[in-house]
């Protein structure tokens, strides 16, 4: 059968990776050793003079999460919801020209990440408000947690906006019901609260994000298995015409919701609240080696966005709706298949808020208690209330997505090119790269470029609520 021949595919894709990444752990241990003292100079807090045996550090523990598993973690936290609606985008834009937006994303992305390394390692500090404190201070270090804790909210929402809706569609079609009779376990309100406390809330209450790395694997697992499970659905729906066929690979601009398909990829990639919190808690960490955590964590997903974009459009072709699972629930709503694979989906959402709120925890501590050493009540709390809060707008508030969609069309190009680009110029010193150096000249362009995505979000979330449409969603 399709399920079992998917299975078998599904565990050799994840030994594959098992392998890779095992080797790739190999082939750096050599180095270990010499770039044991480069990550003096990195530590968390700016160094004394003095050479103590034990380095000060902005937090209470080393750094102790393999290679491996920072990868993992960084790759999920770029997947969000946005995986879904890719392959809308693709049938607006065409193959050629979704797979040359989404390469010049990657490429935008990569190196936002590398201008936060690098001025994480003039400083030598790793935290992402710390860095706007440095840069324009009090002001830079609000602005920065306040965009962090304002995107992430939104994302978290989102997530579990999904599981509201999604889940209760799950068990009613596992359970064959077709008419429910106001069964509790049919109600979305009960299940994302369920969730959130036996699943989102034990795991975001971990002290080190590097402990998530087995969940963050398990739930890029789950999309692995999503991509290889609609890959086979392509021959079993109906042939397009010659027409449709020749469109959807030439990248011909024919309407104007081509247009929407930029802001949708340009916060594809957003992870960067993540960033430095991953570095931190990453084993003998060094520049190089986070970049390159960054890097492989990119091109996996970047494999992973094209392909379930590719899918999903050569299934359905100019048929595909904006949630690619309602558009697979159409061809059969009791298939054994597609209901395994919305179960994929679903864990891989949940699995990824954890990850999303580990910033804004770190985001709210370095505004409300930036002097304060780790405390487990507080650590708790923050994490019950935050979840408390996403809870009550997701239950009683659903149309309050529509307010985050402003809000993350305004803090994602922040923290994706505006912040890194302004904390580069400010941070990097003028004797080292003059302003009218080449790097200082690009970090104004990834600056402008970050203002030009977010004028573009906005004018068109503006159009969708004047027309009464919502075209232009988040990418994340």
């Amino acid at each position: 059968t399709y399920f079992l021949k998917n299975l078998e595919m599904f565990f050799l894709v994840v030994w594959s990776l098992h392998v890779l990444v095992t080797l790739y752990r190999f082939s750096v241990s050599p180095h270990r050793t010499e770039n044991a003292g480069a990550n003096l100079p990195e530590s968390q807090e700016f160094l004394s003079a003095t050479e103590d045996k034990k380095t000060q550090r902005f937090t209470d523990f080393e750094g102790k999460t393999s290679f491996g598993m920072s990868v993992f973690n960084l790759g999920n936290a770029i997947m969000g919801s946005g995986i879904l609606g890719l392959a809308y985008a693709m049938a607006n834009t065409g193959v050629v020209l979704f797979l040359v937006l989404l390469t010049v994303v990657a490429l935008l992305s990569s190196y936002s990440i590398h201008l936060l390394l690098k001025c994480s390692g003039i400083v030598g500090i790793r935290a992402y408000e710390q860095l706007g404190y440095r840069a324009f201070g009090t002001p830079g270090k609000m602005a920065a947690g306040i965009a962090i804790t304002l995107q992430n909210i939104g994302a978290m929402s989102s997530y579990l906006y999904i599981v509201k809706y999604e889940f209760p569609l799950v068990i009613q079609a596992f359970l064959r019901v077709d008419k429910p009779a106001g069964e509790w376990y049919l109600n979305g309100n009960y299940l994302v609260i369920i969730v959130s406390i036996c699943v989102i809330l034990p795991l975001a209450l971990m002290k080190q994000l590097g402990y998530l790395g087995y969940t963050s694997g398990f739930s890029l697992t789950c999309m692995v298995f999503f991509l290889i499970s609609v890959s086979p659905l392509i021959t079993h729906t109906c042939e397009p015409d010659i027409t449709c066929r020749a469109s959807c690979v030439l990248p011909i601009c024919r309407n104007i919701q081509t247009a929407y398909t930029i802001p949708i990829l340009a916060f594809a990639f957003v992870c960067h609240p993540e960033v430095l919190p991953i570095y931190t808690e990453l084993r003998n960490p060094t520049k190089k080696k986070m970049q390159h955590v960054a890097n492989i964590s990119i091109a996996v997903m970047y494999g992973m966005y094209f392909l379930a974009a590719l899918f999903g459009y050569l299934t359905f072709y100019g048929e595909v709706e904006a949630e690619l699972l309602h558009t697979y629930s159409r061809i059969d709503p009791y298939d054994t298949l597609i209901l395994c694979v919305r179960v994929a989906v679903l864990t891989a959402v949940t699995l990824t808020v954890p990850i999303v709120l580990f910033p804004v925890r770190r985001a709210i501590q370095q505004m409300v208690f930036p002097n304060k050493t780790f405390n487990w009540p507080r650590h708790i709390a923050i994490a019950f209330v935050l979840l408390t809060f996403i809870n009550l707008l997701v239950i009683f508030a659903p149309n309050i997505l529509g307010i985050f969609g402003i809000i993350g069309a305004t803090s994602a190009p922040c923290l994706i090119f505006i912040f890194p680009a302004v904390f580069y110029i400010r941070i990097v010193p003028k004797e080292e790269e003059p302003m009218r150096s080449v790097p200082k000249i690009l970090a104004v362009c990834f600056a402008g470029i970050g203002f030009l995505f977010m004028i573009m979000s906005l004018s068109f979330i503006i159009i969708d609520w004047t027309s009464g449409s919502s075209k232009a969603s988040s990418g994340h």
